[in-house]
């Protein structure tokens, strides 16, 4: 467990060598890569160009420290597990014990990193209800962790999701003379960094105003070509 946590850790340091960011984002980068390590980043030696230079690699290296794996290995005891199920495969058995972390990973997130509460509810709709966004948040919260993986190794989905909180999103109403309503959806500017997440991440916002542009040019042809 611990070697494969070390060899996750390595392939997104390597990832970070290959993709040469600058030497700050370098640094979040790496700082939320052995965050999510835990202990098998202390297995891990990073070495960073000094400030002022960019970043290269020749002067940005990643090795493991071999000796302190091995002694860290050498003092490990052994695992136990005791079953009644003498039927299955001891393989079998292992793996199912593992989902249990799986499943205790999936509850911490919620209550953690999503911020999930419970709600004393006395309508069944609405225990349905709470239940299914919470799910829904969960089920985007693995999508936007695997797309990290491919795409942005290194970056937690925590991280993410506080880098763009500061962007705001609303819908402008405006009503019409013959009753009716436009709805103009608008959002602030995303600062650079958060442009280069977007564009790392694949994403793009809902409303874009080149996207609006061509759409007004389009409707404002097709009233002249019916005026004409």
């Amino acid at each position: 467990m611990r070697r494969k946590k070390v060899a996750r850790l390595l392939r997104k340091l390597r990832a970070m060598r290959r993709s040469g960011p600058r030497r700050d984002q370098l640094l979040l980068r790496l700082g939320a890569a052995k965050e999510e390590a835990v202990s098998a980043a202390r297995f891990v030696q990073a070495h960073v160009p000094p400030e002022g230079q960019p970043v290269t690699r020749e002067n940005f290296h990643v090795q493991v420290d071999k000796p302190k794996l091995q002694k860290a290995e050498a003092q490990d005891g052994h695992y136990l597990l005791r079953s009644n199920l003498v039927g299955e495969k001891p393989a079998v058995l292992w793996e199912r014990y593992v989902q249990l972390t799986h499943i205790e990973a999936a509850f911490k997130t919620l209550k953690s990193e999503l911020g999930i509460r419970p709600l004393y509810h006395q309508l069944e709709q609405r225990v349905e209800g709470h239940i299914l966004i919470a799910f829904l948040a969960y089920c985007l919260w693995v999508i936007v962790k695997n797309r990290l993986q491919a795409l942005a190794p290194g970056l937690t989905p925590q991280a993410v999701l506080e880098k763009l909180a500061t962007i705001q999103m609303l819908d402008v109403w405006l009503p019409t003379t013959d009753g009716r309503n436009l709805v103009m959806p608008r959002y602030t500017q995303p600062e650079p960094d958060q442009t280069i997440l977007l564009h790392h991440l694949k994403l793009s916002l809902p409303f874009d105003a080149n996207i609006e542009k061509q759409r007004l040019n389009h409707n404002r042809r097709a009233l002249l070509r019916k005026s004409g």
